[in-house]
């Protein structure tokens, strides 16, 4: 029996019901697996991406090989030099970067800096739409952590290989650094053009000013230039500088951060622009500079790479005003139509501190140091220390005479002869002392000296007052026959200024590293190794020099305060040592190649000396020396070198070691303050300072 048509089409339906039922199974069957598979993906995922972030947080991040400017500072902690491998840089501190700078930086490179996590999405995805409405790469999407990562640790290759590692490293340092870490790395090695890494030195270069001290104009031009260090460089294109700076004025406006009216008046804003160049001299005191270099690197073992590279900070000796002061009296006392040469440098003698050093006329032209220079000869000016040696050996006094005539010495049990001459053939024919003898710089006085003290015995105390260059046991050597630097003659007479006591001369003070921690520092060093009335003694003959008849006295109206020192002339040089209770000074003047210094050169380094000492000790009130114990003081008579009686004619004031002093009277009996004292020096000592001071301060006043 046939079904109906309506039970024909109930069937039919079930069916379909059936297969369409079936399907929705298998489609849901088949979600539930896409689901489950994709879960158990995810999961994995995450996984994978929390070992992989465990991971990078423990490893380290690679070694940068970014070089920061090392620097020179001077005795009052400013700075006068920077080393550098053509990278300048000199980090700072962020919270030492003008807010206004940082906030422009932020504003055009990254404005969602403190909300992402080392990657901007959003920017990333309006970077991709930019390009390919203009179908070009115009638009980057880099952040400045992923900018930190690249010039940190990577080149600027476009790979993948490049793009992944800079990814990788871009998350190492959102995890390892805060946001302000991350800031202010940026901003001190971040590339402004002409050789400026980071923003101190960029605004040292172009504005000769702090990062600190940035104004809203000259930030938001500075924050321009990274984009495009060549392009947008003031001092290379100004039209496009300017326009970089409107356009992130325009953008910090936009966000917030400033008025338009602060905007237009950054624009409008005359920068203060440095002339290109001015900032990369060679620095004050480039003689100095190089010495310090030297020992760093030679005597300290610093690291020269530590040194150009490492960002550290050398604390130096340097006094900015005293150094100014020699440059210019060098300058001053040389011919400027003239190839004569000249050196200068000067020491504190009460702690050894190289104060100033000018080692020729013009370090651009010539970069040898002639303050070391141990090819020169120093002629009279090595006589103190025979003197001294005499004294100090008691073999003689101030009142020990020698004849001053034409003289011919033997030594070497005879097989040898020495016959010195005196300038210009000028001789006494007459006895005379110790001080008469080192005010006319008499050389027959001097070999006569050496013969009875014996070479041996001034060479020992030439090696005592830190002169090392190599003497010979002869005659010659009292009148300076054998080479020695200005360094070493500046570092003997400081002896003598310091009554006797040696601080070893030092330039630098103190190394710190980057991070401040001390790398090096100086530890005082200070011995007696002369006795202090012999070196008082000997002060004050050389004191001589520049009184009338001395050979510096053409000199003494230009220092308005008592000095001792001593001149020294050869056939190619000249020289002026000499010092105040708080400087000692060397001079030296001459030509390089041996060439033979005229009548008027040979008395040039005198105005050199007077010149830069009474302009370096300007604000320093004059000082006698200081007397010690061990000095007596007793008018004599100078005819017969006794004491002075009653009945002379003539009296001199004259200073001994105690001990040393004439016992016998000349012309009737002894006057006050005449006779010796078993108190070594005391009341002598008194009245010998009331004197002293007298006569200086009436030389003083004339």
């Amino acid at each position: 029996m046939r079904k109906s048509k309506v039970q024909r089409q109930r069937g039919r339906g079930s069916k379909d019901a059936s297969i369409q039922s079936e399907r929705w199974l298998t489609w849901l069957y088949r979600l539930s697996r896409l689901l489950k598979v994709s879960g158990i993906a995810i999961a994995i995922c995450l996984v994978a991406t929390a070992g992989l972030l465990l991971y990078l947080r423990t490893q380290a991040l690679p070694a940068t090989t970014i070089s920061q400017t090392s620097e020179m500072l001077d005795l009052n902690g400013e700075v006068i030099d920077t080393f550098h491998t053509g990278q300048n840089r000199r980090p700072v501190r962020l919270n030492q970067i003008s807010p206004t700078l940082v906030t422009a930086t932020i504003a055009i490179e990254d404005r969602r800096f403190f909300d992402h996590t080392g990657f901007d999405i959003k920017g990333m995805a309006r970077a991709v739409v930019a390009n390919v409405e203009s179908r070009s790469k115009k638009q980057g999407a880099s952040t400045l952590t992923q900018q930190l990562a690249r010039n940190l640790y990577l080149t600027h290759e476009k790979t993948w290989t490049r793009k992944l590692r800079e990814a990788m490293y871009t998350v190492q340092l959102e995890m390892k650094y805060a946001k302000n870490e991350i800031l202010e790395m940026y901003l001190n090695q971040i590339y402004y053009g002409h050789g400026a890494y980071g923003i101190e030195a960029a605004a040292q270069m172009y504005f000769d000013k702090s990062s600190s001290e940035l104004t809203l104009g000259e930030s938001a031009l500075l924050a321009g230039i990274p984009k495009g260090p060549t392009y947008y460089s003031p001092y290379r294109n100004m039209k496009n500088a300017k326009d970089r700076q409107k356009i992130i004025l325009t953008t910090m406006t936009d966000q917030g951060h400033i008025t338009a009216e602060q905007a237009k008046a950054a624009y409008e804003e005359l920068l203060p622009l440095q002339t290109q160049g001015s900032a990369e001299t060679e620095g004050i005191a480039p003689y100095f500079r190089d010495y310090v270099q030297t020992i760093a690197v030679e005597q300290l073992g610093l690291d020269e790479q530590l040194l150009v590279e490492g960002g550290i900070r050398i604390y130096t000796t340097l006094d900015r005003a005293t150094q100014q002061a020699a440059e210019q009296a060098v300058h001053k006392g040389l011919p400027a139509d003239s190839e004569l040469q000249g050196a200068l440098v000067a020491i504190d003698p009460r702690n050894g501190y190289v104060k100033a050093m000018v080692g020729g006329r013009d370090y651009t032209e010539n970069q040898y140091n002639r303050v070391f220079a141990t090819t020169r000869q120093p002629g009279s000016s090595f006589k103190p220390l025979l003197y001294l040696t005499a004294l100090q050996s008691h073999k003689l006094t101030p009142m020990s005479t020698f004849r001053s005539e034409p003289t011919v010495f033997t030594y070497d049990e005879g097989r040898q002869t020495y016959q010195p001459r005196n300038h210009n053939d000028k001789y006494f024919n007459d006895d005379i002392d110790m001080r008469k003898a080192i005010a006319s710089s008499d050389n027959i006085f001097a070999v006569n000296t050496v013969m009875a003290v014996g070479p041996e015995e001034v060479i020992d105390t030439a090696r005592r007052l830190g002169i090392d260059s190599p003497m010979k046991p002869v005659p010659s050597l009292a009148l300076g026959a054998f080479p020695v630097s200005p360094f070493e003659m500046a570092s003997a007479f400081s002896v003598l200024a310091g009554g006797g006591v040696r601080h070893m001369p030092t330039a630098i003070l103190r190394i710190e590293s980057k991070n401040g921690e001390v790398l090096y520092e100086a530890k005082p060093q200070a011995e007696e190794v002369i006795d202090p009335a012999a070196a008082y003694v000997m002060t004050n003959l050389l004191e001589s020099v520049f009184e009338p008849g001395g050979t510096a006295n053409r000199v003494s109206a230009l220092i308005k305060r008592p000095v001792a020192g001593k001149t020294g002339t050869t056939n190619t040089d000249a020289w002026l040592v000499g010092y105040t209770p708080e400087l000692t000074t060397a001079v030296w003047v001459g030509y390089d190649k041996g060439r033979s210094i005229n009548t008027s050169e040979a008395h040039s380094a005198a105005p050199i000396f007077a010149t830069f000492m009474e302009e370096a000790l300007a604000a320093v009130p004059p000082k006698i020396f200081p007397m010690p114990p061990g000095v007596v003081s007793v008018y004599i008579d100078p005819a017969s070198g006794k004491l002075a009686g009653s009945g002379c004619a003539e009296k001199r004031l004259e200073t001994f070691i105690a001990g040393t002093q004439p016992t016998e009277v000349a012309c009737g009996e002894a006057t006050d303050g005449a006779e010796p004292h078993d108190n070594s020096g005391v009341i002598d000592a008194e009245v010998q300072k009331r004197q002293s001071w007298w006569q200086q301060l009436k030389r003083w006043w004339d």
